[in-house]
């Protein structure tokens, strides 16, 4: 329990420092970047698989296309997802991004009911509408909706859904994902190359190595989650994953100075509040299994 907990943390943790990383890559393209993601991602996860010995899964995977297909699909969520966020963190809307992933569980709790017709609670459908609340509250303030934070939910609710009903693993998953990628990556980059255009080639070497840098900054926090999640009930994986926008919120406000006024407090306290009821909700359903499974012990 104590270990799954710390994977937990530092994996959230990490996700939650992610804009200081992606910051000091702000004279480079967001584009770019998320080429040099998807190529270097690869490479450190074949680092991974070559030092575990692990490839029996590969074969039997490539000739599914079945397979294939899901995981093209989630590889392109996925990709979306993280290229939104790189360019949101580098035009400065850390604060915005980090509403994504506060309304990313209620997303999922709706993704589950209309696609895999799981049951909703009454203070789950609570929860939704007062997060939808908070949502029309910032929209009608704003004169448009929060845009970079429900494409962020969006795409990685709909990866999650993928993901959730896929039979591959955390590690081998991410690994056919990120081949599925790698080629686009590498005909964008040497493209850009070739036309004299790659940041990459012209930046200093501290530049470089922090771009190569992106294959273990993306592949280590999510082999972390997928150790703690089989070590930790996945309420407590729940509570815990709220420590990345947290994070992410504190570093826009706190040290890049975005604007956070009583406006947007209005929306993003409806939505803390929807979490707090998701939460309780989950908790107290976990409670009650447990009391089961004991009785029927």
């Amino acid at each position: 329990m104590n270990s799954g907990i710390v994977y937990a943390f530092t994996a959230f943790v990490i996700w939650g420092l992610f804009p200081v990383y992606f910051k000091t890559l702000h004279q480079i393209p967001a584009l770019e970047i998320l080429a040099h993601r998807m190529a270097w991602s690869l490479v450190f996860i074949l680092a991974v698989l070559v030092a575990r010995h692990h490839w029996a899964w590969l074969r039997p995977a490539l000739r599914d296309r079945r397979l294939i297909a899901r995981f093209a699909a989630s590889a392109m969520l996925l990709s979306a997802n993280w290229g939104i966020y790189i360019w949101a963190v580098n035009a400065g809307h850390i604060v915005e991004a980090s509403l994504g992933y506060f309304i990313n569980p209620l997303i999922n709790v709706l993704f589950g009911f209309v696609f895999l017709h799981e049951r909703m609670r009454v203070l789950q459908w609570c929860a939704v509408a007062l997060a939808a609340l908070g949502v029309a509250w910032l929209t009608w303030q704003n004169g448009a909706p929060p845009w970079i934070s429900l494409a962020l939910a969006l795409t990685f609710g709909g990866y999650g859904l993928l993901r959730k009903t896929a039979t591959l693993g955390a590690l081998e998953g991410l690994a056919l994902e990120t081949v599925l990628l790698f080629p686009v990556a590498i005909v964008y980059l040497m493209t850009i190359g070739m036309a004299g255009a790659s940041h990459f080639t012209h930046a200093s070497l501290g530049l470089q190595l922090l771009l190569a840098a992106a294959g273990p900054i993306t592949a280590v926090p999510l082999l972390l989650f997928a150790a703690a999640a089989r070590r930790i009930p996945l309420s407590m994986l729940g509570l815990i994953q709220y420590v990345t926008p947290t994070l992410q919120l504190l570093v826009g406000v706190l040290i890049y100075g975005e604007p956070f006024g009583s406006v947007r407090a209005i929306g993003y306290g409806a939505i803390w509040v929807a979490l707090a009821l998701y939460s309780f909700e989950g908790l107290r359903g976990t409670l009650a299994a447990a009391r089961q499974a004991r009785r029927a012990a």
